[in-house]
């Protein structure tokens, strides 16, 4: 069961009327809860409902910052889009240590090829272009952490 498969499952369950859902494939057991403040914890008073924003997309256009007077930023590019890191994890370039990595700078993706691991409790996730392009830069060096959201490859489309 892969990442996309889990956060799926986690949305179903925050959607649905239920409490908790388990599935066991295998080896692989999943167990996904909603939690509820106790009964004695509940507001007096009804209060509007609450919305929860979706995930954040793995690509985005990216926009400019304006850059620190440090390090000039490179220049925006319209025709760029940005890979973020889906979750926290450590971030591998290649399947092992002594093999090629998935991609270099100047590579071409298409949807379905991986462009990195993250490894997350474990579990080593590959993380694919869902797009077509040409990779123009890598952010994040091999075996450094990465937090959700942050910014993996820049890709021109």
């Amino acid at each position: 069961m892969d990442y996309n498969e889990i956060r799926k499952l986690v949305l179903l369950v925050e959607k649905a009327a239920i409490s908790s859902l388990e599935i066991e494939e295998g080896e692989l057991s999943i167990r996904i809860e909603k939690q509820f403040p106790p009964m004695g914890q509940l507001p007096a008073m009804p209060q509007a409902p609450v919305s929860y924003a979706a995930p954040a997309p793995l690509y985005a256009p990216q926009v400019a910052v304006p850059a620190a007077p440090t390090a000039p930023a490179p220049a925006a590019n319209a025709n760029w889009l940005e890979v973020k890191a889906p979750m926290v994890g450590t971030f591998y370039r290649a399947s092992g240590p002594d093999k090629d990595a998935f991609v270099k700078v100047g590579d071409q993706v298409s949807p379905g090829k991986t462009l990195c691991i993250l490894e997350a409790m474990k579990i080593m996730n590959e993380i694919e272009a869902e797009i077509s392009g040409r990779v123009v830069e890598i952010l994040v060096e091999n075996g450094q952490p990465v937090q959700f959201d942050q910014v993996l490859f820049r890709l021109e489309v």
